[in-house]
């Protein structure tokens, strides 16, 4: 690997041993203040071409210039300092020709740094024709690139060629990953050359700072690693450690650098930088184990390479991209159709998985809401998942991703995720903890290194810290990993994410129509049923009165069969203006306001038990109530009416047992606290659960058991009203349970608006009222409610 500092080996003390390597980390490449001897540096105010620094060695192209070797320099650079003036500042060095001095043939290159201008000189090759490198490079390779298929097979044409230009005895092209470190991608090498095929060389072999020159200047030659650096001063007798020299081809480098090309047995080296967006892609790299200079039109004819192998990467990677782009896109597409095809809750999401994987390039997914998950695949267990959901709430990013869990994810939650390495999220709603979430598997790869990548550096008598000296394959297993996440995924889950909140929005605006048209049609049935209800009244009670009118009157004259006739009529009016009373007072549950107070179930179990064995004197009931019985936050008067409808209805459908067994308990879930009734009826079954709370909806023949078809429709508008949930259990001839839990008081207040939580609400003092049966026709609201269904 060519680089400005290498990676260190095994030292001494640990504090001494940071600052140096720090200091290496941080060494001034760009101000060497010495150049490579095999060319000469003169640097010129960019103004009016004065002369400000040179190299030492001008004296041997000028040996007899004594003091005058500034004047003689300036002298000599005449016929090219005017070239000065196309130059682009920062862009790197031109061509200015050629000179001769001495009898030498010298090439000369400049370039501009600021407010400097810098020549260099170097031996010049003569190379014209179809025999120049840059001839070579339009007639021959460019097809070549342009036939490859992959970004490997693209880099072994470059690094044929390269090798082939440059006469090095290796030349490979590696990549950069995400943490630096490089992967050799393609090798051509002579024999006796160690081959690097397949291996990576640590990010630390090339610095921060040295990359960022890599970036900025695409080429570098070192001709000999033996050479003796030249130094360089300033006119006014400073020395050169203040002349900036990141686009000097003859910049000295560190001698850090040079001691590890000699530990790799290599003696001269070039580097050709890819650049890919702007950014430092990878490098191509030559070797060789003797001393190689190259002409500068052949190092330009490498760099033009350089670029040329860059410009198809990213057109590689773009075509790539755009494809994969493609079929995330229809991948998403498939999934939104499919949810908009249904009710629009994500957690169908996991009824049709295919795509849902596919777009994460997944082993499992979950859609995690609040204290909910559903999940397809391999997944974490339903605990993890809702604790995963938790701490991603806690997040500000919409999208979240990693391929590494055990670092990234807390320890407690990294432990609970075991097995799974790499997790991609997205939040749907800020409201909720409402995310959807891929999983991969851990990946254990074996990578082959060129040397041991752990050892830690060495120093030696001298102090100076040095680099390693093995580059022996050296294999390690990597763990704890999945496969990274491509900016293509995370690209197309932020358009799913987007195009879900879309599906949803529009959803809930259409649920909030129906909502208002459901509500408003609500209010018109229950207008409607109470203005019918209440109407019916007064001639239900015509209708029995004057049947008793005329059978007090007219009875003696009345055959046996009008009579029979005038009592059926009698009945059923009486049935009907029960009916009535019991519609009216389900009416009125809707419209009265709910006023909250805390009330201690035991005493109303009790008197509801007496008031029962009161009106069932001729029957053996055998009570069992679980005590304690809990506290209840609500409308006193609407509980007890929902409480007696669930106790009458367990006395009445236990009728036909000789002795009827009825047991009361309390009920605490997530939902809240409440009450259960359970009997040993006659019971129903289940498949019927539904219809058991619907108005006039009974089971059982109205002939063995009377009701109104009313009591449980009432039970369950009192518990929805107080926010809580009414639950059913039966099997024929076995018996029913009956159970509701209300929210508590906190619970309550905790989702109410602020200032909402009391407006309707008593003293928080224990309330009960001991409430009569209603009978027909009774003008009581809530409490007059039959106890029947």
């Amino acid at each position: 690997m060519n680089g400005d500092v290498a990676t260190m080996s095994q030292g001494p003390s640990p504090t001494s041993m940071d600052r140096q390597i720090a200091h290496c980390a941080n060494e001034p490449i760009r101000i060497p203040g010495a150049i490579q001897p095999h060319g000469w540096l003169a640097a010129v105010d960019w103004r009016d071409g004065a002369l400000v620094a040179y190299s030492e060695n001008w004296r041997t192209l000028l040996p007899e210039s004594g003091d005058l070797l500034p004047a003689r320099i300036e002298g000599v650079l005449d016929p090219v300092r005017a070239a000065r003036h196309a130059w682009i500042d920062g862009e790197g060095p031109v061509s200015c020709g050629t000179l001769v001095i001495g009898g030498r043939r010298l090439h000369v290159s400049g370039h501009r740094l600021g407010e400097r201008g810098y020549f260099e000189l170097e031996a010049d090759v003569e190379e014209s024709g179809n025999r120049a490198p840059i001839y070579s490079l339009a007639r021959h390779l460019v097809p070549m690139m342009q036939r490859t298929a992959a970004v490997d097979e693209l880099c072994r044409v470059v690094v044929a060629e390269m090798k082939r230009l440059t006469g090095f005895g290796r030349c490979l092209a590696y990549r950069f990953d995400a943490e630096g470190h490089g992967e050799v991608l393609a090798e051509a090498l002579d024999g006796g050359y160690d081959a690097y095929a397949g291996h990576r060389f640590p990010a630390s072999d090339i610095p921060p700072q040295a990359r960022e020159l890599y970036r900025l200047n695409h080429i570098r030659l070192i001709a000999d690693a033996h050479y003796e650096p030249v130094p360089v001063r300033f006119v006014d007798g400073r020395d050169g450690t203040a002349l900036d020299m990141s686009q000097a081809a003859l910049r000295s480098v560190s001698p850090v650098h040079l001691e590890y090309m000699r530990n790799m047995r290599t003696l001269a080296s070039m580097s050709v930088s890819i650049i890919v967006r702007g950014q430092l892609w990878g490098l191509v790299s030559c070797h060789d184990h003797a001393p190689r200079q190259l002409s500068w039109q052949t190092r330009m004819a490498c760099e033009h390479l350089g670029q040329l192998l860059s410009l198809q990467i990213e057109a590689k990677e773009e075509n790539e991209q755009v494809t994969e782009q493609l079929r995330l896109r229809q991948l998403t597409l498939a999934i939104v159709a499919h949810l908009a095809d249904s009710d629009a809750t994500l957690q169908r999401l996991v009824e049709e998985p295919g795509p849902l994987l596919r777009l994460g390039r997944a082993c499992g997914a979950a859609v995690i809401l609040n204290d909910s998950c559903w999940s397809v695949g391999e997944t974490p267990d339903r605990e993890t998942l809702l604790t995963l959901g938790q701490w991603l709430a806690n997040r500000a990013d919409p999208v979240w991703h990693s391929d590494r869990l055990a670092l990234d994810a807390p320890p407690s939650l990294a432990a609970a995720l075991a097995g799974t390495a790499g997790a991609l999220a997205i939040s749907i709603s800020r409201l909720h903890r409402h995310h959807i979430v891929w999983f991969r598997p851990e990946i254990v790869q074996t990578v082959v290194w060129a040397g041991n990548p752990h050892k830690t550096p060495t120093t030696e008598r001298d102090t100076r810290l040095h680099p390693r000296r093995s580059f022996s394959s050296w294999k390690e297993q990597v763990g704890g990993r999945s496969l990274p996440w491509t900016s293509g995924e995370v690209h197309a889950v932020q358009e799913l994410r987007q195009a879900l909140i879309g599906v949803v929005l529009r959803r809930a605006e259409e649920m909030a129509e129906v909502a208002m048209e459901l509500g408003r049609v609500n209010k018109e049935l229950e207008a409607f049923s109470y203005t019918v209800s209440h109407d019916l009244r007064a001639p239900m009670r015509h209708i029995a009165g004057f049947v008793d009118l005329v059978l007090e009157m007219e009875g003696q004259g009345l055959s046996a069969r009008s009579q029979r006739y005038l009592a059926h009529v009698k009945e059923a009016s009486a049935h009907a203006g029960q009916l009535v009373d019991a519609l009216l007072d389900f009416s009125r549950m809707g419209r009265s306001a709910i006023k909250h107070a805390s009330i201690h179930t035991g005493p109303l179990i009790d008197d509801l038990v007496a008031e029962q064995n009161a009106m069932n004197k001729d029957r053996r009931i055998d009570w069992v109530i679980q005590r304690p019985l809990p506290r209840l936050w609500g409308d006193p008067v609407l509980l007890q009416v929902a409480v007696r409808n669930l106790v009458a209805n367990a006395v009445k459908y236990t009728r036909p047992r000789e002795v009827a067994r009825i047991e009361i308990s309390a009920v605490e879930d997530e939902t809240g606290v409440g009450l259960s009734i359970a009997d040993n009826g006659v019971g129903f079954q289940m498949k019927y659960v539904g219809k058991l709370f619907g108005v006039f909806q009974r089971l059982h023949q109205s002939e063995s058991f009377e009701g109104t078809g009313i009591g449980l429709a009432s039970v369950r508008r009192i518990v929805e009203r107080h926010g809580g949930q009414v639950d059913a259990w039966g099997e024929p001839e076995r018996g029913a349970r009956f159970s509701f839990t209300l929210p508590t008081r906190a619970m309550q207040e905790a989702q109410a608006p602020e200032g909402d939580a009391a407006a309707e609400t008593n003293t928080d003092t224990d309330t009960h009222r001991s409430l009569s049966p209603g009978g027909a026709g009774a003008p009581r609201a809530a409490d007059s409610l039959s106890p029947d269904s």
